[in-house]
């Protein structure tokens, strides 16, 4: 039986995080080894191993050649399997379900980064995500792990972050200009919507609640095509939007906290502690 020579997952590893990184200084970094100990692991990969080459080199532009992308997916699906057999046997109780609850800018913001991470270390955990307004949340008793938005002084659990609400509007939309201002603003059960509009109230400035929706993406629609404005989080920014403040006659907003909370009553398991871990380190980015 002819027999072929094995492909380390190391050499695997390094390879991938060139191609997710687009070179091998940065990628470097990522597997925490030097440059030139990254350029021979990958030159014993094309050379030694599977004998043909694996990226195009243009100065210090690295693409992958037609043979790169396709062990690019096997690398993939090698190093997913690979870290499944470490988890199932060696921590055979890591199998489960858990339940999260999170209002809509997290889970676009945080949340992803943080599932892919916790999926890919552990495979056969299922995590169930609900995604309801942050006074919703804190009605329900059957989620495992909450995350939620709660007023300065108010904290009830772990803080992942403190930031400030800040108004938002499109690049070259004009909120000075507008004789009456839109406002784009989650629901009423969503207290930054409050803040927005007694502080409005206070500075004695008209306003209309123009568009409300439960979901962060509609209000972002609505407020990149230069519609309305919209009081948000500074870490929702997106590239397309701009902070404004005094300088175009709005009033400051206060910061809030947010935080992560466990099901009452309840003792946790090593499942939901070791995600709950992954929320606190996915919030610090």
């Amino acid at each position: 039986m002819a027999e072929f020579p094995s492909i380390d997952t190391d050499l695997l590893r390094t390879f991938a995080a060139i191609a997710d990184h687009g070179g091998f200084t940065r990628a470097a970094e990522v597997v925490n080894r030097t440059q030139s100990a990254v350029s021979m692991q990958m030159k014993r990969l094309e050379e030694d191993v599977l004998q043909c080459a694996l990226f195009q080199r243009e100065g210090r532009n690295v693409s992958l050649t037609p043979e790169g992308h396709v062990l690019l997916g096997y690398a993939r699906r090698i190093l997913k399997l690979h870290s499944e057999v470490f988890n199932t046997l060696r921590q055979p109780h890591m199998v489960g379900t858990v339940k999260i609850g999170s209002p809509d800018d997290y889970v676009m913001r945080f949340l992803p980064g943080v599932l892919s991470r916790f999926a890919q270390d552990y495979p056969l955990i299922n995590v169930e995500v609900h995604c309801e307004p942050s006074a919703l949340l804190l009605q329900r008793n059957d989620l495992d792990l909450t995350i939620v938005t709660r007023k300065p002084g108010s904290e009830i659990g772990q803080i992942l972050r403190q930031e400030r609400f800040v108004w938002m509007v499109a690049q070259g939309f004009a909120p000075h200009e507008q004789a009456i201002l839109p406002l784009a603003m989650f629901n009423t059960d969503c207290f930054c919507r409050t803040w927005a509009c007694n502080a409005l109230d206070v500075q004695q400035r008209e306003y209309r609640v123009a568009y409300t929706s439960a979901s962060l993406a509609a209000i972002n629609a609505v407020v990149s095509t230069g519609l309305a404005v919209t009081a948000q989080l500074e870490s929702l920014l997106t590239p397309d939007l701009r902070i404004i403040g005094e300088a175009e006659n709005l009033p400051q907003l206060p910061s809030a906290s947010i935080e992560l909370l466990r099901k009452p009553n309840s003792a946790s398991s090593p499942i939901i502690e070791c995600f709950a871990e992954y929320i606190v380190e996915g919030f610090k980015l």
